[in-house]
C-alpha cells in the first residue's frame, strides 16, 4: 500500500484491511514540503496494526522541479466563506491544466518501489489511493496510466515472466467523489484526525501552545477539496476542529 498519510490513501488502506488483506505501508520522504504528512502514515499505519511500514528517503528535488519540492509559491484559492457552505471549492483545479503541485513522474517512481517490494514480499496486490473525480488534474491518477503500469509491472519483473505472480495495481477510489470516499472511511472508522492534506503547512501561532506545530494553509487545491469533501459528506473535519 503506498501510503501518504493523506485521506485517500489512508482510506484506501482501511479498506484492504477491511477486505481481509495483510498490509505492508509503504511511504516516502522525498524531500517534499508537506513532509508534515510522513507523521500522519505513522500514525494511520500503527492506528491500523499493518504488517510493516516503511519510508523510503530520497531527494526527488535534485531531478524534479515542483511547488512541492522547491520554494516556489503553491498556488491558493481564496475562500470567502470556508465551511459547509462553501460553494467556491467546486473546482478540482486552481488553474487550467496540469497545476505546479505536480511531481514529475512521482508515482511511477512510488509504484516501482512498490513493485520492487511485493516481489520480494512475493504480493500480488498493489494499492494506490490514485482518484480521477475530485483530484487536482494529474496525469498520473488517470485509469489508463494505472492500467499502463500494471501492464509493464508484469513485462518487466522476474515473478511474473515466470509465472510465480500477476500484480494487480487496486486504485478502488479512482472513481469515487471525494465526499463518497470521506463516507466509506468514516463508515469503516478512520480515524481523519491523523490523516494529513494541506500541501503548504502553516506555522501555528506561537501563542498556541496546544495541538499540532504545523496547522493547514486552508486554500491549496488540497486543502479545498478536503473541505468540500468533508462539506459534501455532511461530516466534520476532525483536523479543523
Amino acid at each position: 500500500m503506498l501510503l501518504s498519510g493523506g485521506l485517500d490513501s489512508s482510506t484506501v488502506l482501511s479498506m484492504a484491511i477491511a477486505g481481509g488483506f495483510k498490509a505492508y505501508a509503504l511511504s516516502f520522504d522525498y524531500n517534499q514540503r508537506h513532509r508534515i504528512e510522513l507523521e500522519s502514515a505513522r500514525k494511520v499505519a500503527a492506528s491500523l496494526g499493518v504488517e510493516e511500514h516503511l519510508i523510503v528517503k530520497f531527494d526527488l528535488s535534485e531531478v524534479a522541479v515542483s511547488a512541492l519540492t522547491s520554494d516556489m509559491e503553491v498556488p491558493r484559492r481564496k475562500v470567502e466563506h470556508p465551511g459547509a457552505g462553501d460553494e467556491t471549492a467546486g473546482s478540482t483545479v486552481l488553474q487550467s491544466g496540469i497545476p505546479v503541485t505536480y511531481v514529475p513522474a512521482r508515482n511511477t517512481i512510488f509504484l516501482s518501489f512498490a513493485l520492487a517490494w511485493a516481489e520480494v514480499l512475493e504480493a500480488e496486490e498493489i494499492f494506490i489511493g490514485a482518484n480521477a473525480i475530485d483530484y487536482s488534474g494529474y496525469p498520473d491518477c488517470r485509469p489508463e496510466y494505472l492500467e499502463a503500469y500494471e501492464k509493464m509491472a508484469n513485462l518487466a519483473t522476474k515473478a511474473s515472466v515466470e509465472g510465480a505472480i500477476h500484480f494487480r495495481i487496486n486504485a478502488p477510489l479512482i472513481s469515487m467523489k471525494k465526499a463518497d470516499i470521506i463516507r466509506k472511511g468514516t463508515e469503516l472508522g478512520l480515524d481523519y484526525s491523523l490523516t494529513w492534506s494541506c500541501y503548504d503547512p502553516q506555522k501555528k501561532d506561537e501563542k498556541d501552545k496546544g495541538g499540532a506545530v504545523c496547522r493547514p494553509c486552508g486554500g491549496c487545491d488540497s486543502c479545498v477539496l478536503r473541505r468540500k469533501g468533508f462539506a459534501e459528506a455532511g461530516v466534520p473535519d476532525p483536523l479543523m476542529q
